[in-house]
Parts: C-alpha cells; structure tokens; sequence
C-alpha cells in the first residue's frame, strides 16, 4: 500500500537527486524504511480498567550513525506519517553534518485525555516495547508533538531499568536535572530566528518588519518571542481554534497569556485586535509568513493568495509541491524546514554529546554553538542554491543527499545486499 506522505517528500528526494550523479540504487534506497516496528501498548488507567494504544518506532536509514528523531503522541499518528517523517529527520540530519541517521516515533493518542499517572504509564511502556529498537547507539528519542521532558524523564529511566544501569544518552529532551541539555526548551525556534538574523539582509528583516505565525505550540511562541524582541510587528497568530489579526501589532506578553488561558483567540475585541478564520491566516497581509502547525498547510488551494515575500517553514511538511511551484512563480523565498527548523535536534546532539561526555554545557554554550552551526549551513545552502540557480529547497535537498550517498558509498556495495 502506497504511503502519499511519503510519496510528496520522495518527490523531492528524486527531484534532487537529479542534480547529482548517483548509482540508481542510491535513490531505491531511500524509498523504504529501514525498519517499522509496530507494537500495542497496553496500560493500567486510573479507574481499574486496561487501555490498548498503538505505537511506532521508525528507524528510516542509518548511514551516517544511530537514527534520530522525536517521539509523537496524537490521535492522528500512524506509520505514513511515523515513516514520513524519518526520511525528513534522515535528511534533516545529514544536512546539519550531525553523526545521525533518521528516526521516528509515535503513539495513537490524545494525551489531554490521559492523567499524569496515565501518561507516566503509558510512556514507560513505550519503552519497555522498543527497548530493543532503541539504544543511545542505535536509535534515540527525542520529545514532539504530544510529548515533553517529563515523559523523556521517565522513558530514560525506565530504559535504564531494563539494561541495568543509568544511562541518560539513550533519550534527549530530558530536564536539565536528569542530564538534559540547557537551551532544548526554544532550540527549534532560536536555530530559525538564527537564520533569520544572519541572513536579516538578503530577507529584508528589519524594525517593523511584519510577521504572521500559523501556530502558537512551542516553537511558534518562542519564535515569535524572539522576532518581537527584535523589533518585528507580530501581526497575525493562529492556532487550533482560530486566530487573530492586528496591523499595528499584537503584544506578546498579551498573546502568551491568553494562549495560556485556552487560545489566542480570547485576545479578540480588544484594542486593534480581531478575530479571523484559522485558514485565513496565510492570505494575511505581512512580510514573513512563520508556518508552525502541522504539514500541508500550504497548498495547491490557498498558496496565490500569500502576500509574504518570505516563507518560513518551522513545521514539517508544510507547504505541498504543487503550492511550491506557485510560491516559486510568485517569487517568494521559502527557508526549507529540514534547514530552519533543525534547531532541535542539533540542540538534541549536543545533549547526546554531553551525555556520553559526563558534561554539563553553559546556556551560552549551547547559544553560540547552536549559531554557529545554523549559520554555517546556511551559508552552504544559500551558496549552493545561487551557483546552481535553483530554489533553497533543492539546494538543502542535495547537500543533504549528497552526504547521505558519501556514506552510503564509502560503506561498501555488501552493506545493503546482505542475504
């Protein structure tokens, strides 16, 4: 059965591809996963009775080093998608030159219905289900939608159970009280806003420059925190309910509160704010149009009525090849996610290293080393798009790839046709 998700982002993979001289098997590769392990997770509620979950851990190509990638718990999780987003994180991975593979994982929940307790058990047999998928040199988690630091606490401890001594570098995204990282909490957003601000000429960023973002989670508050703190007008926020529009700027100290209150919505009526269509968000007149909900949010439907100049995809998958082709026509710049949302996992590696390390890195630390690396790629993906005359999408695409056949080939031929 085909896997559509998979299908768009392997379009983009065979597109790419083209612009290098690869073995035809290089590609073939890449068009299936590794390994897929499904596994029902069964746990104790708080009223006595037994509840059955589906979960997924994908381990999508491992060329470069042991899989990386988070760990989702939403009611729409499913293996497409578990599988989707290990090739993304494969190729995520390889363009940030970190020592990883790509990985995925997942649970068929809706964690606001679960108790702490509920959630404690469940992440823990998660764990004890993939105990022999995972391993801080085979394959490590990390937090995504759905999931945190508490519930990476837990799964670190209860793997550490099952090998028999502690071991705090088979999971990232911990508290920094159990060995996690300073800095992971805003990562996502503080490599995208890095971006931004190193290339804050080429984008035109400057005061009063007008920012709409589609989604208030973590990342699209802290980058919107950021932006703000810079001196751009935050116009339009979005999120699961609706969303709110003000030309002359909305106060995020406002926004946080009432996000934290239920939406942003409840920021409607007041002083030169209104309330609009959550799908309305993208046709709002700005400058930077931040997307940080979920994939294909963008599309061949909604892409001509952006009036962003710039696009920036903060959220995996959003925006469809098709409302690619339009974006492009119109020329407007799209920063491709597996290049501005990298943030994360970068900041995840330098956990990992630490972990191994017995180290604990300064916020200042992890701040700088996070810059320089965001810079550094994106320096070479700029570059690469400019000699080449082609999108930054395909330039992040090639160099991605191109580091993944490096590895693949210096393996050997025997590696992949093992009987």
């Amino acid at each position: 059965m085909k896997n559509p998700r998979l299908e768009i982002a392997l379009e983009r993979v065979i597109e790419a591809a083209e612009h290098l001289d690869l073995d035809p098997g290089f590609v073939e590769r890449l068009k299936q996963p590794l390994e897929t392990t499904q596994a029902r997770l069964s746990i104790l509620m708080d009223d006595g009775s037994t509840k059955c979950f589906i979960g997924w851990r994908c381990r999508y190509d491992d060329s470069l080093g042991p899989t990386k990638g988070g760990i989702g718990w939403d009611q729409m999780v499913n293996a497409d998608e578990v599988e989707t987003l290990g090739l993304l994180m494969t190729l995520k991975n390889a363009l940030m030159g970190l020592p990883f593979g790509g990985g995925k994982g997942g649970v068929k929940v809706d964690p606001r219905g679960l108790s702490n307790t509920e959630q404690e058990r469940l992440g823990r047999a998660y764990i004890r289900a993939f105990a022999a998928v995972i391993g801080p040199d085979r394959d490590i988690p990390a937090p995504d939608v759905g999931t945190n630091e508490k519930i990476m606490a837990w799964m670190m401890d209860e793997y550490s159970t099952i090998v028999g001594k502690r071991t705090p570098a088979v999971i990232t995204g911990k508290p920094v009280a159990l060995a996690g990282s300073r800095g992971r909490d805003d990562a996502t957003a503080r490599g995208a806003y890095n971006i931004m601000r190193y290339k804050a000429d080429t984008l035109k960023l400057e005061h009063g420059t007008r920012v709409a973002i589609q989604g208030f989670g973590n990342a699209g508050k802290h980058i919107a925190k950021l932006l703000a703190a810079d001196g751009c007008k935050i116009n339009a926020v979005s999120d699961s309910k609706g969303a709110v529009h003000a030309p002359t700027g909305l106060d995020i100290g406002e926004l946080l509160a009432a996000k934290r209150h239920g939406s942003v919505t409840s920021m409607a009526g007041s002083a030169g704010v209104d309330e609009i269509p959550g799908d309305a968000l993208v046709s709002v007149e700005c400058d930077i149009l931040v997307l940080a909900a979920v994939e294909n949010m963008v599309h061949e439907g909604n892409a001509a009525s952006i009036k962003a100049r710039v696009v920036v995809e903060l959220a995996n998958g959003p925006v469809t090849p098709e409302a690619d082709e339009i974006l492009e026509a119109m020329n407007v710049e799209i920063i491709p996610d597996i290049l501005v949302n990298a943030g994360g996992v970068t900041v995840s590696y330098l956990e990992w290293v630490q972990n191994r390390q017995g180290e604990s890195w300064t916020l200042d630390e992890v701040h700088a080393w996070l810059k320089t690396k965001m810079e550094s790629e994106a320096d070479a993906v700029w570059a690469y798009a400019r000699d080449k005359n082609i999108t930054l999408r395909t330039a992040a695409y090639v160099l991605a790839l191109s580091r993944i056949a490096e590895a693949m080939e210096a393996l050997g031929t025997d590696k992949f046709f093992q009987a």
